[in-house]
Order: C-alpha cells, then sequence, then structure tokens
C-alpha cells in the first residue's frame, strides 16, 4: 500500500480531480490514529482523505473481506470504487489482493 498503491492516488491527485472526482478516499481497516500517522507519512493532506474501518464494517457490508492471518485477521480486499449521487458506479475488486492489476490510480475506471 505504501509503495504503490497509496502513492499513486497522491501523485494523481490532481489529475483525478479534474476529471471530475470530487474526492478521493482512501479507506483502511486499521484504526485512526494508524491512518492518521500513515496520511502524514504519505503527504496526503489536501489530495486524499484517509478513513478508518476498525472494525472492517466497511468492508464487511461491500462484501471486500479477505482473512489474512499473518496481518491480523479480517481486511479489506484492495479496489478503487466511483461513487455517484450514493451509488456506486465502477468497481475495481483486485483478483490477487496485490493491489498491481486494477485498482491503481492509473487503471481507475470513470
Amino acid at each position: 500500500c505504501s509503495k504503490t498503491h497509496l502513492p499513486g492516488y497522491v501523485a494523481k491527485a490532481a489529475e483525478l480531480k479534474q476529471q471530475g472526482i470530487s474526492d478521493i478516499i482512501c479507506v483502511s481497516v486499521n484504526d485512526p490514529f494508524v491512518m492518521a500517522a500513515w496520511a502524514k507519512d504519505q503527504g496526503t493532506v489536501g489530495k486524499i482523505r484517509l478513513l478508518a474501518d476498525p472494525s472492517a464494517a466497511l468492508a464487511k457490508a461491500l462484501d471486500l473481506t479477505v482473512d489474512i492471518a499473518p496481518l491480523g485477521g479480517i481486511r479489506s480486499k484492495r479496489y478503487s470504487m466511483v461513487v455517484e449521487d450514493g451509488k456506486i458506479t465502477s468497481l475495481q475488486v483486485e483478483p490477487d489482493g496485490t493491489g498491481l492489476s486494477c485498482s491503481l490510480a492509473d487503471k481507475i475506471k470513470l
């Protein structure tokens, strides 16, 4: 996430916003303190809003959970999602969970 996935969105934030994306939000199964530290480390201020999903409630509601024991159990799959007027209009879920095939910033489908 810190090597490829999130930095791509940070780098392309202005371009995505020019294409009509009003907000770029990164949700992770982590606590708010980890997300705040990650945002600071990755320089997301003014570009991407990082939100915590500590109990994986959103990931579960979207049926996008994956159990990865070495990382603490239930996590969220990597995905990109476009939401327009409260409706999901595009959802790209990583088939292998690596974050390298369809949910990178340059692969997002508007």
